[in-house]
């Protein structure tokens, strides 16, 4: 029996599956006109449809939404794009960010796929427009176990504090390395991302000399 068959008529969430659209050229996925309850049709990826994160046309994260501003009196379109954003950046390889976040790994749970799940966890967890959702493991999954909110700051911290380099068989992160070496984090964060390791990552910062002048710049 064809895929076609099987998911052909079927339901899923709102949207109730007509018929068979097209392949998807770049992905190659199957793609399904679907109706949903409020009336609209929609066109919707296969394993997006059985896996259960395409639920609606659209309409079901709006009243949610809606819902959640109203139960939780809290700014639900900051909370939503935070969500939004969430997902994008670990399901979406057309995201700029997509590299560090899906294609390294790192995967949304299950449960926070529903808006309003996420937006109880969030509520019931400090969440305050000036904060940001923080991953405790940098290499973990964004779930309720792992995650917090926090300031920028503090979480720019945790990515230094995960960043982990051997020097002469021993491992600290870079913030540790910082404060042995008597050098700033960034100068690392820098060296690190460009490409250096080992005793290059923390040798001096050489300074310019200029024709008699003294302290003309600085190099990392």
């Amino acid at each position: 029996m064809s895929k076609r068959l099987e998911i052909e008529g079927e339901k899923f969430g709102r949207l109730t599956v007509l018929k068979f659209y097209d392949i998807d050229p770049k992905r190659r996925e199957s793609r399904w006109l679907c109706k949903c309850e409020c009336g609209n049709k929609t066109i919707a990826r296969g394993c997006k449809l059985t896996s259960g994160h395409t639920k609606s046309c659209g309409c079901l994260n709006k009243e949610i939404t809606l819902k959640a501003s109203t139960t939780h009196g809290l700014s639900s379109e900051k909370l939503y794009f935070v969500w939004k954003a969430m997902i994008a950046r670990c399901e979406n390889p057309k995201n700029p960010v997509y590299k560090d976040y899906g294609g390294r790994g790192i995967k949304v749970c299950n449960e926070w796929h529903d808006l309003e799940i996420f937006m109880e966890w969030a509520t019931n967890n400090g969440y305050r427009e000036a904060l940001e959702i923080d991953r405790i493991d940098n290499d973990g999954n964004y779930e309720p176990c792992n995650c917090r909110f926090t300031t920028r700051r503090k979480q720019t911290l945790n990515t230094r504090r995960n960043i982990k380099i051997t020097i002469d068989g021993q491992t600290k992160t870079l913030t540790e390395w910082a404060e042995i070496y008597n050098l700033k984090v960034n100068t690392l964060q820098y060296r690190y991302h460009r490409g250096d390791r080992g005793k290059r990552l923390v040798r001096p910062v050489e300074t310019k000399y200029r024709h008699g002048q003294v302290g003309g710049g600085a190099r990392c």
